[in-house]
């Protein structure tokens, strides 16, 4: 798993430049299961540090009891390493706190380490922190640094498949000139593995190694059982229904030419108060993105989304293929992958890109009386930039030359399978050139 620290390199190198922060205060790394926060911490302390001081609150419950006396750091420290014979040393060793979801002292904590104890360096981790930290004073705010680790993006997964040469040659791109067309067609290519596999470290790996999508179906369908048994473990008993039926019912609701979520989908009959707090569950979990609707275009979107009318994708387009029961032989079925569900996995795959690449908060746009759609407004700053989904290489744009009509924006976005070309206002960025958004803004 070498190559993991390779492809999460920017988040290795948020690590390294917390580590020697004149501001430093414990960092939280959040993110789902499976998505690699114990792998690349553990890897972080053994390369930056002498020693590493490691506590698992899941696999080992016993830790919580040092916590529970007082939260003085002094004495927690003191008292850890003798339990684990490790004395920790200001500066050149490391705490870590795994799984502190499972302990809300242990969680708590932090603010004594930030404030009594900041000379030693405490990292922690946890796979449910969203749905821990949403609760009215679970935690002392102001007193970590945060930092997210998602799903592999697109470019990652270049390197894991050894393919770095295109990531160099995707973020080098500094206008929008179309690539050779031998590249782009590769790049399609790989793009539709990834599609297939998703951005999980395990699934990568495993691909990148044997090319056998029947076993990374397996590893896929695996990470899936590991979020169901969370809701078991972690939620509520009258909300552990309710949170499988919405999880289950994804991608129906992405089948749908009309991807707009409906309560009534989960469970006839339902209704949205009934559900809500499973859908704010699994998003606080990191396990869906929500999108929602705006009439309105206007500087901060939040203001202006209509909450009843929104659309809900999951974390990883691979994890979303083995929920749907895409066949593995898609893989060889050139293009269809793309068109799949109504393209569903294109739409998904976006949404991931945007949350890994900008952590942007999503929106889509609907015209009153409901004619137009965009699929996406990314707020950058106090631009907004609408964009256009495309599964294939249909150039028409209908819908986006509506909002122009509406809104006048200074650049229109279209993303499909067509190479990178502007015309006129329209930049047709290549599906696996997201992380280029920025640049056309």
């Amino acid at each position: 798993m070498v190559m993991f620290i390779a492809m999460k390199r920017d988040i290795y190198k948020e690590l390294v430049a917390w580590k020697s922060s004149s501001r430093r205060k414990p960092l939280l790394l959040q993110g789902a299961r499976q998505t690699g926060k114990t792998f690349i911490l553990r890897e972080f302390g053994r390369h930056e540090y002498e020693n590493v001081l490691y506590c698992n609150f899941e696999e080992n419950p016993d830790l919580g009891q040092f916590f529970m006396r007082d939260l003085d750091p002094e004495r927690i420290l003191s008292e850890l390493s003798l339990y684990l014979n490790l004395e920790i040393r200001a500066g050149v060793d490391l705490v870590i706190f795994d799984e502190i979801q499972v302990s809300n002292q242990a969680l708590n904590s932090l603010k004594y380490f930030a404030e009594k104890k900041d000379d030693i360096h405490v990292v922690a981790a946890g796979s449910l922190l969203g749905v821990k930290l949403s609760r009215p004073g679970s935690f002392p705010v102001g007193k970590v640094n945060f930092l997210h680790l998602y799903p592999m993006t697109f470019l990652e997964f270049l390197d894991g498949m050894g393919e770095s040469r295109y990531r160099k040659l995707l973020e080098n791109i500094e206008s929008p000139d179309p690539l050779p067309e031998a590249f782009h067609l590769h790049l399609i290519d790989l793009l539709r593995q990834y599609y297939f596999v998703g951005g999980m470290p395990e699934c990568i790996r495993y691909f990148a190694e044997t090319g056998n999508a029947l076993e990374t179906r397996k590893i896929q369908e695996e990470i899936i059982k590991s979020y169901v048994l969370d809701f078991a473990k972690h939620a509520l008993p009258a909300d552990i229904p309710k949170l499988t039926q919405v999880w289950d019912s994804i991608p129906r609701h992405l089948a749908r030419e009309n991807k707009k979520f409906v309560f009534s989908a989960v469970r006839k009959g339902a209704r949205a108060r009934a559900y809500e707090h499973a859908l704010v569950w699994l998003e606080d979990a990191g396990l869906i993105h929500r999108v929602s609707m705006v009439e309105t275009p206007r500087i901060p979107l939040m203001h202006y989304a209509d909450s009843n009318s929104f659309k809900v994708y999951g974390l990883d387009v691979g994890l979303l293929g083995a929920m749907a029961r895409v066949p593995v032989n898609i893989l060889a079925q050139g293009e269809r992958l793309f068109n799949e569900y109504e393209g569903a996995f294109v739409e998904n795959y976006v949404a991931q890109e945007l949350v890994s690449h900008f952590q942007l908060k999503l929106y889509s746009w609907r015209s009153k009386g409901g004619k137009a759609e965009l699929d996406f407004l990314c707020e950058f700053g106090d631009r907004i930039l609408p964009m256009e989904v495309k599964a294939g290489i249909n150039p028409r744009s209908k819908s986006l030359r509506s909002y122009d009509v509406q809104f006048q924006p200074a650049r229109l976005m279209r993303t499909s399978l067509l190479n990178l070309k502007a015309d006129g206002k329209i930049v047709n960025l290549p599906l696996y050139a997201i992380s280029l958004l920025p640049r056309f803004v």
